[in-house]
């Protein structure tokens, strides 16, 4: 069933025809029609409308940059490892096997290694935002500082191009007006 086909179902409201639309679904038990307390029976044809299975919300927060989320993906596999090398040389110190020294010395070393994707997270995050710039919030104050610089620019341009104009119009004897 299409999208037009979907608005225009019987029982379908406004409020379901956008896939963002937040629904809330009715509680009723298995086998009873809308609007009627009777169950229907096997033979009866069902008069449903159609429901989607689920309902698309917007995202509440936004999506990772891509450097950022690719080192915290790292960072999550390599942590899973880690906890699974530890949880490996435990069972095996337990059993006393030949594998629980190995085990611990590569544990020790995952240790090392799921710290250092923790931190690479985290310096990706700050460089990522030094190079483009802070979410630029009313409160932000790159912001007011970048708007100051921008108009300060604005101002050194005017007064060059006014003072090229002088130049031009004095024909470089020094002049300020003509004669």
């Amino acid at each position: 069933m299409g999208t037009a086909e979907r608005r225009e179902a019987p029982g379908i409201g406004v409020e379901t025809a956008s896939p963002t639309a937040a629904r809330r679904p009715e509680p009723r038990a298995p086998g009873i029609r809308a609007g009627s307390d009777v169950p229907s029976g096997r033979g009866a044809a069902r008069e449903e409308p159609y429901r989607p299975l689920w309902v698309e919300e917007p995202a509440r927060r936004r999506r990772l940059p891509d450097p950022v989320r690719t080192s915290a993906v790292r960072a999550v596999l390599i942590i899973a490892v880690t906890l699974l090398q530890a949880m490996v040389a435990f069972l095996c110190t337990l059993a006393g096997s030949w594998l629980a020294f190995p085990m611990v010395v590569s544990s020790v070393a995952s240790t090392v290694v799921a710290t250092w994707g923790a931190l690479d997270v985290w310096v990706t995050r700050q460089v990522w935002n030094q190079r483009h710039g802070v979410v630029s919030t009313p409160s932000s104050t790159a912001r007011a500082l970048r708007r100051e610089r921008r108009k300060a620019r604005r101002q050194e341009r005017i007064a060059e191009r006014a003072q090229e104009r002088i130049r031009r119009q004095g024909g470089g004897t020094g002049q300020l007006s003509h004669p």
